[in-house]
């Protein structure tokens, strides 16, 4: 009788043990978790801060210059924003390497292994990666803007207005496209899974398609360019 009492406290006490926790305390991180971990993993290496780094070196140099040449061409009076707004088809690009790193840094390491451990569900990483790139693609582009306005107001002396409302649109809008490019950089990047392959095809859609699309004509074309 104590035996078998005995037995079944000590049966007990194991299923209350660590084994019986186990599935409590499993409450996961989702994709709150994921985004989370993908946070972490890209503000631990230098290649953001380079990109982001160069984008500003290269809006304030290009927005300066924009307005200069404005001036000393004497062009018609212009929104000042479009100084910023012509930079981008240069700092696109430290967006475009900033986002695609993210996943092919991974794969040439073979570290994506250890983010699938993590994150056994493919697309919830997928969708983190592209939700993250997008988010400071967006907030970057935006600040870049802003500073290239001001930046640009100086050199352009009179040849340049100042509408609130025209430099929100244009400064939102310089966000939106570039968490767009953010977004199809990291879809490519997962395709593809080298540098060198995503880079060119980056390069192809956002630089020489349009002006093929020019080159050939047409209203339909024109207008997709558009």
């Amino acid at each position: 009788m104590s035996t078998s009492t005995s037995t079944s406290t000590v049966s007990t006490g194991a299923s209350g043990g660590p084994r019986g926790r186990v599935g409590s305390d499993r409450t996961g991180g989702g994709f709150v978790g994921a985004f989370t971990s993908e946070w972490t993993k890209l503000w631990t290496v230098r290649t953001p801060y380079v990109c982001l780094f160069v984008g500003l070196v290269v809006t304030a140099v290009f927005t300066f210059y924009y307005g200069s040449i404005a001036r000393i061409n004497d062009k018609p009076i212009q929104p000042v924003g479009n100084a910023s707004v012509s930079s981008v088809v240069l700092t696109q690009f430290a967006l475009v390497i900033l986002a695609m790193t993210t996943v092919t840094s991974e794969y040439s390491t073979n570290s994506v292994r250890t983010s699938l451990l993590w994150v056994p569900v493919r697309p919830r990483v997928q969708l983190a990666k592209a939700l993250l790139c997008a988010l400071v693609g967006f907030v970057t582009a935006m600040v870049w803007g802003v500073l290239g306005i001001a930046l640009a107001w100086g050199p352009f002396r009179g040849h340049a207005e100042f509408e609130l409302s025209k430099v929100a649109y244009q400064t939102v809008a310089m966000g939106v496209y570039s968490a767009l490019i953010c977004v199809m950089t990291v879809g490519v990047a997962f395709a593809l899974r080298t540098a060198a392959g995503a880079v060119a095809m980056i390069f192809f859609v956002v630089s020489a398609l349009p002006g093929m699309l020019v080159g050939l004509g047409g209203p339909v074309l024109l207008a997709i360019n558009e």
